[in-house]
């Protein structure tokens, strides 16, 4: 029997911004053409993902690397979302501490309460009221996931202090195949590890080096983010065969607002489409394998 087709499609590339040309961080898994798997659920992933031609209600499965908003915006979107697309019953949901408490005031008797009464009247509705009502495992470091087909180890990170959250990165193993995704992080030894020999590495790189440095010598935001010279040393230190830098911080952006309102996290003046390329530059100076640049539904095949 040969082994099942795996492909990773990028649903939003976006750091903490609202982008109007980028969704936030989300991954979608899909292996077999019919198993489904998202990462990460920050603002816009539920509509990508039926751009994407997945429903909600067809992923089995949710992994969050950590709980800031642009990592989990959309939960209730994917959610609700799911139920009303006929979604059977709970998808598991997989995150860090913290993760049971988040989800418990949003649904029934949370935050959208009087939305889920009001379609619960309804006989097909109250039929799967069980899809509001996800499956939720809260993990550290480890073998979090490992059902036959999939395995997934988490492994800590570094970006928010860990005394607020904990913080994760994956390395997931399908059919012969290694996918690692950093969610935020600076450069870890954790995140080699968890992405030595991978023939994938989705991490993250969200500023150029002139546009971190910027945040450093001004005090604005963290600097508790990748930059693609130490991407590039990683990634060559991991022996990955492909590399996708994500999480871009609307360094290419051309919108009026967001270099209106982001002149406070990064110099303006710079920003703009070519800055991707001197990215992609940077990163290339200690890593000689393939780089692709990030854009939502952007698909890779494995």
């Amino acid at each position: 029997m040969s082994a099942p087709t795996v492909r990773l499609t990028l649903l939003g590339t976006a750091a903490a911004l609202l982008d109007p040309d980028r969704a936030h961080t989300g991954l979608l898994l899909t292996v077999g053409g019919d198993r489904h798997i998202l990462i990460d659920c920050g603002t816009g992933v539920a509509r990508r993902l039926v751009q994407a031609g997945v429903s909600p209600s067809e992923v089995d499965t949710l992994l969050l690397t950590h709980l800031h908003f642009d990592h989990t915006a959309d939960i209730p979107a994917f959610t609700i979302g799911g139920w009303m697309l006929n979604r059977p019953g709970p998808y598991r949901l997989f995150g860090p501490p913290g993760t049971r408490a988040m989800v418990s005031h949003m649904f029934e008797g949370g935050a959208f309460d009087v939305d889920i009464r009001a379609r619960a009247k309804y006989p097909m509705r109250q039929k799967n009221i069980a899809a509001l009502r996800p499956e939720v495992t809260e993990f550290g470091e480890g073998v979090i996931l490992d059902d036959g087909t999939v395995r997934v180890t988490a492994a800590l990170v570094d970006h928010i202090p860990r005394e607020v959250t904990l913080c994760f990165g994956f390395r997931i193993e399908v059919a012969g195949r290694v996918i690692a995704f950093s969610g935020d992080t600076t450069p870890t030894a954790s995140m080699v590890e968890l992405a030595r020999g991978a023939d994938l590495l989705v991490h993250e790189c969200t500023f150029p080096e002139e546009f971190l440095e910027h945040r450093r010598r001004t005090g604005v935001g963290t600097a508790a983010h990748t930059s693609p010279t130490e991407l590039g040393r990683l990634a060559t230190e991991a022996g990955v065969k492909l590399l996708v830098p994500t999480h871009f911080g609307h360094f290419d952006t051309t919108s009026a607002v967001l270099r209106r309102v982001a002149a406070a996290h990064l110099p303006p003046e710079l920003a703009g489409p070519h800055q991707v390329g001197v990215l992609l530059a940077d990163i290339r100076r200690h890593y000689a394998g393939p780089v692709l640049p990030p854009r939502d539904l952007m698909t890779i095949d494995l």
